[in-house]
Formats: C-alpha cells, structure tokens, sequence
C-alpha cells in the first residue's frame, strides 16, 4: 500500500526537468494533432516534424525518447486499422482479465508492462454528500501527457486529471465540481510521491500496488472496476462493458460513466473505443487519448 507522505522535490518544485518535460509533450501534441488530421495520406517525417517545429532527427529522437517508438510507428498506432486490431476479442479480454485478476488479488491482471492497482469504492451514501467531510489535498505535476492534477485521501489516489499549461484553473474547478462539498487543500510535495508512482514504469510494482478511491454512484464504480480489467496494449468496446455489466442495452450509460471517470489514465478510459474502432470522445482531449494509446503501444513492444 502506499502511503501520501512520500515526497519528491524534483517533481515538487518547478525545474529543467519540469520544463523539458512539458516541452516534450508540447511537441508530440502538435505532431499528433498532424498525424490524427493526415494519416490516410502517410505523411513523411519531414511533414510530421515540420508540424511539430522541430527537425526530422529532433522528432525521431523525440518520439523514441517519449513512447519508445519511431514517429512512423506512432503513426500507425494512431491509424484505425490498428484501433480495430485493439478491439480484436475484447470481449474475451474482459473474461481472461477478470480471471487473472480473481488470481492474482488485484482489481488488474498482473502484466508486465500495466500499471498494479487495488482499489475500494467509497460508500453511496458519501457520495451522495458531496464529498462532505473529505479532505482532498492537490498538486499539479509535469508528466507523459502534459500536465496531470492529482488528487488524494488518505485512502488513496482520488483524482488524475490533466490540462495544458494555462489550463490549471479550469482542470480543477472541472474536478472540484464532482466533489462540490469535499475541502481541497493545495499540496504538491504531499502528492509528488503519487505522480512518481503512476508515470515511472520502474515503480509498477505488484507487490507495491497503487491504492485508488473511487468515488461516484454504483453503476459508475462498477463500469470503473471493468475499466480497470483492460490490459495496455488492448482495448473494449463500450457495448462489451455494458454486456460484462449484464446491462447489454445501458452502452450509452456505460459512455456517461467512462467519461466521468475521475482518474484518467490509471482508469484506463482511454481504452474504451466505439464499435468500430472509432477513438470517440475524451473529456481531456482526443489529442491526449490518442497520445496515451500511442505511448502504451511503445510501453507493449508495437513497432
């Protein structure tokens, strides 16, 4: 279990290697953004790095340094054929997941290259107060996909979203207004540790898992627990959620319940895709869901 006294002053406090990484993603943003509009024509690197403001070996080393794939492979990561080629027995992939994951004792499957988590949901009825008498303390911290908000309890990771430089403000008044009673206190060395924790691959530890709270109405957490069986490198549709769920009419409340999901990326929502392999929404951003599919695909070995 983890505890929120860890603290780290390199990801506490603003620095070089603060700024290099938010530089980092500033680029593979605009790169993607590139790809997601041009793909069907298979740009060349020379296009894809003059989007980006770097040069063709800048982006090539960019790309290899961030996801640990050449910028023509994050292409192809992003492309549909590969979208569907996630989709491929996603139902099966819950059923395998699920039983790995009654195995193992976590709410995921233990595989090398996903994050370890165990989680507890709070009780309906301190949902259903707003959050009242919860304290949630708050830092922001540079990361793989910008700049992530986390949030926590003393129980455990609360929160993850993210935001763009500019963007702080409204990242937090989007997640203060899940919680409309809880106390939020500003704490970035208290939850420095955490941030550590999601975004080092070396730190995904099974015998250390992540602890997260959930927090949101029953069906809400029972989509989250599913998203939770989704291994890096796969993806589910929302029908197949709603038919593990035994709800196969509810793929439209099982799309409201992935996009409340309050922690982004350890959550892993941005693996849930449309029937055809359709990315569809993301409440951070299509940019950043198809940057996070495109890093996983580097974190599984793609290209």
């Amino acid at each position: 279990m983890m505890t929120l006294a860890i603290h780290d002053s390199a990801l506490a406090k603003p620095g070089p290697q603060q700024s290099a990484a938010l530089r980092d993603y500033d680029a593979v943003r605009r790169a993607i953004a590139f790809i997601s509009e041009h793909w069907r024509r298979q740009p060349t690197i020379e296009d894809m790095a003059d989007a980006a403001s770097l040069t063709p070996d800048e982006l090539h080393h960019l790309f290899r340094r961030w996801a640990g794939l050449t910028p023509k492979a994050f292409m192809q990561a992003l492309t549909l054929d590969h979208a569907k080629g996630l989709l491929k027995s996603s139902a099966s992939v819950l059923d395998a997941a699920l039983d790995a994951a009654l195995d193992s004792g976590l709410s995921g499957p233990g595989r090398l290259h996903d994050l370890f988590v165990t989680h507890e949901a709070m009780s309906p009825g301190e949902w259903k107060t707003g959050g009242a008498g919860t304290t949630l303390r708050y830092g922001f911290h540079p990361c793989p996909f910008g700049i992530a908000l986390v949030m926590a309890t003393p129980r455990g990771l609360a929160g993850l979203a993210f935001a763009d430089p500019g963007e702080e403000a409204g990242a937090l008044a989007d997640m203060k207004s899940r919680w409309p009673r809880a106390t939020y206190i500003e704490d970035v060395p208290g939850t420095a540790g955490l941030a550590q924790r999601i975004f080092d691959k070396t730190l995904w530890r099974p015998d250390q898992p992540l602890r997260v709270v959930l927090i949101g109405t029953d069906f809400e957490v029972r989509v989250w627990e599913t998203l939770l069986k989704i291994p890096m490198g796969r993806a589910v549709c929302y029908s197949d959620i709603a038919t593990r769920l035994e709800s196969p009419k509810a793929s439209r409340a099982v799309g409201a319940a992935v996009g409340k999901n309050p922690i982004s990326f350890v959550v892993p929502c941005h693996r849930a895709l449309g029937k055809t392999g359709a990315l569809t929404g993301y409440h951070w951003g299509l940019t950043r869901k198809q940057a996070m599919l495109g890093w996983e695909a580097g974190q599984v070995g793609m290209g």
